[in-house]
Parts: structure tokens; sequence; C-alpha cells
């Protein structure tokens, strides 16, 4: 009776062992059984327990897909494996088939002609009578430039717009017909008179003689413009004096020269220089003279309000 108590022991803790243990089939064939060490699942594999004390390591990437398939229906054990099993290819192109969905679009207008377009929108409207306008005063400018009359080209061109004014630009220009057939007035001569009556000076001019007794006034000498030069027309300085006046720095002027003057109007009076001694960057120091003695003032360019060229006879 106690032999067979012992032996049903054994066979129940042999069906326990074999309940416990598994089968895990390997890439080329090879199977593994043993228990799996319960949390040693890792990213890299886990360990299972084939005999006493005597353990081996299975890597995710060395077990078949079937055997991944069936650990993956475990709970804790499906996040390892389902990198490691392979999607057929069927169920990948399933999971990235892109479905068109229909979008709503506009509706394009009905074609029209252009006219029709533009009289169906504000914007047209406005461009159209701009156009009107410049083609009415179009008709304006070439009734001018062709002498024909305002009023009749204007109202050609509101009736036949950009076509009428067309017809009159190109149209000869319109000339007044008794303008054109009337002869060129001959200039009326001028009265024949002497010019000795009662002018002196035009018989001496004449003939060479003059009166007895009338003083002989000789011609009077032409003489060269005077010269203004304004500050605010120009700039006063070094180089403007040395450009516009540099027949005044020599000690003998030449002859062109040599009767002109400078007339210097600034805000302490009046300077006639006959001669530019010295120029510096800021000022310039001119001869005056009074009478038989000389003297030198020095001018600042900023004080200058006007120069001016003249001869000294003016």
């Amino acid at each position: 009776m106690r032999s067979i108590k012992l032996l049903g022991l054994s066979c129940l803790a042999l069906w326990t062992l074999s309940a416990r243990s598994e089968t895990f089939q390997l890439n080329g064939g090879r199977t593994l059984s043993g228990e799996m060490v319960a949390n040693s699942a890792n990213d890299e594999g886990f360990r299972i327990k084939v005999g006493e004390n005597q353990y081996e390591k299975i890597s995710w990437s060395d077990l078949s897909q079937l055997a991944l398939k069936e650990i993956a229906q475990k709970p804790k054990l499906g996040q390892f494996v389902e990198p490691f099993i392979e999607i057929p290819e069927a169920d990948r192109l399933k999971k990235t088939e892109v479905t068109l969905k229909d979008v709503p679009r506009l509706q394009l207008p009905a074609k029209g002609s252009l006219l029709g377009s533009l009289l169906g929108s504000s914007v047209g409207l406005v461009m159209l009578l701009l156009i009107y306008g410049a083609n009415i005063y179009s008709g304006s400018v070439i009734a001018t430039v062709r002498a024909y009359p305002p009023a009749m080209v204007c109202g050609i061109a509101a009736v036949a717009p950009i076509v009428g004014p067309v017809v009159f630009l190109c149209l000869p220009t319109r000339m007044d017909k008794a303008a054109e057939s009337a002869p060129a007035e001959a200039p009326p001569p001028e009265p024949v008179t002497s010019s000795f009556a009662g002018d002196p000076a035009a018989a001496e001019h004449a003939t060479g003689l003059h009166f007895a007794g009338e003083p002989q006034t000789p011609a009077a000498a032409t003489l060269p413009p005077t010269q203004v030069f304004q500050r605010g027309q120009y700039t006063f300085n070094r180089r403007f004096i040395e450009t516009k006046f540099s027949g005044f720095f020599g000690l003998v002027r030449r002859d062109a020269d040599k009767d002109l003057l400078l007339v210097l109007k600034t805000a302490r009076g009046e300077f006639i220089a006959h001669r530019i001694t010295r120029i510096a960057a800021n000022d310039m120091h001119v001869e005056i003279r009074k009478g038989a003695a000389s003297s030198e003032a020095s001018i600042p360019f900023g004080e200058i309000q006007e120069i001016q060229l003249k001869h000294q006879d003016a």
C-alpha cells in the first residue's frame, strides 16, 4: 500500500515538472526544452532552466518565428518579442496602404467673352470706365493736334471708342483754306526820310563832317559786362577763387585783366580789390588802394556775400 502511494507521488511530481517545462524551437530546426526563468526576459533574450542548477541563455534572434509568435501571446513578453517578428508582405502592404479620399473642389465658372467677364465684376467695370474716359481724352488731344473741332472728335470717340480717335489721328492736319490761298503780303515799304533833317550827329556820321560850333563827342568804348557771383549759387572757397580769378594773383596782370576789379561785398562792408596777395584754406588777403596809398585786408570766405568782377570804368 505504501509503495503504491510513493509511486503516485512520483508520477504527480513528474507530471508537474513536465507541465512547467516548455519546448522552444530554434532557428535551424533545433529545439530546446526547459523552464523559463521568471523575470529573466529583457531586450536581448531570456534564460531557461534545463536541469538541476543548469541554465542557458537564449537570444530572441535565435528563436524561430513560430516560437516568437507563441511567446508574444504572453502578456509580459510581447513587448520584447514584437520587434523580432517578421510581418508578411501582404500584411505590411495592408498596413501602409493609403486610401485616397475625394476632396471638395471649387467649381470653375462658365467660359465667356472678355467683355462679359469685365462687365460681370466691379473691378472690370472700373477698368472699362477708365478706358472709356481715356478714349475721350485722347480724342480731345488729337483734335487739338490735327486742328479739328474738339466737340466733333470727342463725340465720335464717345460713339466709336478707340476706332474714332485712331481715324482722326491718321488724317492729315487740317489747314485754313483762306490762309493757304491768300498770297503772302509784302512788308510795307519803309518811308524814305532824310537822315540829315534835324539830326546833325547823323549827318556827321553819314558824311564824316560836323557842323561848325558843335562839340565833337568821341565814340564810347565798349566795356566788358559785369559778372556777379552770389552766395547760394556759388560756394566761396579757395578752389573757387583760384579758378575764377587766377589773373589777380600776379604782380603784373595781362592786358585782358589789367583794368578789372574785384568788388567783395561782406558783412563788414564793401572792398574793392586790385590784387589777391595771399590765400589760405579759410580766408584770403587782398590789396586795396586809396589814391596813391595801398593796404592789405584779410577777408574770410564765410563773410563774403557777393563777388563782382567788373571794369574799373563801369
